[in-house]
């Protein structure tokens, strides 16, 4: 791609060559989404296999992706993102909250959904789904932790917009009743216990900022940091931008022991039957 000499010390017009179009785009998403092998890169973009070996070579050069070998016989490779690949999912992810905004949607800023939306429709069609194998986010102690509990019969993950955020004025719809939420699945963290069944919360937080509120309110479960995109990247997940982050929308997701996503709870309007509802349906995962 041909810059004009303005552009050499851009930013903007940098990034601009290494993702290059749309399909550059759409392969990144992809990869995201745990999509690593030419095969499913193929079948998930529906591109021409001449046209995705050149776009993946482009993303290589470009520093962005790693090819992995997987295979010995015959040759076979998996394509991964590098650091500067990761560090690209937070624009992937402010893209998508762009387009189901002010494309896909009306330009209202909130923190639910309606249901004849695009993210209520790619939420609900999630169930499935495999989460990536590798997916693992930082935790409260300083350590990745993985996304589904590795010892449990299911995983009920739940992700929230912020503990302890001062959303100001005029409230952003949906928004408020994290600690209420953090709160309900503590106090019924026994019976999920019992059930063989694990929580865990994750927001945009950093982990300080989940540690402090975790000690605070004395939190069993681990609380997971996505501030660097990657769950909401991996799933597609829907997202807003208030209190000056781009944040979670409020859903829960029942996951089976397989990294399988069996159910999904979006838009969460009544918090209390929604914990409810997410133990019924994790414990019915079990059975």
């Amino acid at each position: 791609m041909r810059m004009h000499n303005a552009d050499e010390t851009c930013g903007i017009a940098q990034a601009a060559v290494v993702l290059g179009d749309w399909w550059n785009v759409l392969v990144l998403r992809e990869i995201a989404r745990g999509h690593v092998r030419f095969d499913a890169l193929a079948a998930g973009i529906g591109l021409s296999r001449n046209v995705l070996t050149e776009r993946l070579g482009r993303l290589v050069a470009g520093g962005v992706l790693h090819r992995r070998l997987y295979q010995r016989r015959p040759v076979r490779y998996e394509y991964v993102l590098t650091d500067a690949g990761l560090a690209l999912l937070p624009l992937l992810v402010a893209m998508q909250d762009w387009g189901d905004r002010w494309m896909l949607g009306d330009g209202s800023l909130t923190a639910t959904t309606a249901e004849d939306s695009a993210e209520h429709a790619r939420v609900h069609a999630l169930p499935g789904t495999r989460l990536p194998d590798d997916l693992q986010l930082p935790g409260i102690q300083g350590t990745d932790l993985p996304v589904v509990s590795p010892d449990a019969a299911a995983t009920v993950l739940f992700t929230y917009p912020g503990a302890g955020i001062e959303w100001g004025e005029p409230p952003i719809p949906g928004a408020e009743g994290c600690t209420l939420e953090n709160g309900l699945f503590r106090d019924a963290w026994p019976e999920f216990h019992r059930a063989g069944v694990d929580i865990r919360g994750t927001s945009t937080q950093l982990p300080y900022e989940q540690g402090e509120f975790a000690r605070v309110e004395e939190i069993p479960f681990p609380l997971l940091s996505d501030a660097a995109r990657q769950l909401a990247a991996a799933l597609r997940l829907p997202t807003f931008r208030g209190a000056g982050r781009l944040r979670h929308k409020r859903l829960i997701l029942i996951i089976d022991a397989e990294r399988t996503v069996r159910h999904t709870l979006f838009p969460i309007t009544d918090i209390p039957h929604a914990v409810e509802e997410s133990l019924r349906l994790a414990v019915d995962c079990v059975r």
